[in-house]
């Protein structure tokens, strides 16, 4: 799980192994760096980064990608995608990207 996510989106993928970029001590690695490391250890880099499709090919790595693409990075306004984060990491494969849409947040007063 890339560093930009909260941690405690960990606590909703009970069905996977989850390990963050802080506890494998990648925080300091571009995305680049980042999936080459990846790949030789997991299948899927769960990240909050959109734009991480046009800065890498990601047919060249042996890793799937899950991008949350939402306005707010914070755990209440991620929620309401969880059951189609859960399941983008299931289904993708090696060398691939799927985008997750997560809906506007309602305005809060």
């Amino acid at each position: 799980m890339d560093e930009n996510l909260p941690r405690k989106l960990r606590r909703e993928l009970t069905e996977c192994v989850v390990r963050t970029v802080q506890e494998e001590g990648w925080g300091s690695f571009k995305n680049g760096q980042l999936l080459s490391r990846a790949q030789t250890s997991f299948d899927v880099l769960l990240s909050g980064d959109g734009k991480i499709k046009y800065q890498q090919n990601v047919a060249r790595f042996d890793i799937g990608i899950v991008a949350i693409l939402t306005v707010s990075l914070q755990l209440r306004d991620i929620l309401p995608a969880i059951e189609e984060i859960r399941s983008a990491v299931a289904r993708v494969r090696p060398g691939e990207l799927i985008e997750v849409e997560v809906p506007r947040p309602l305005r809060r007063r």
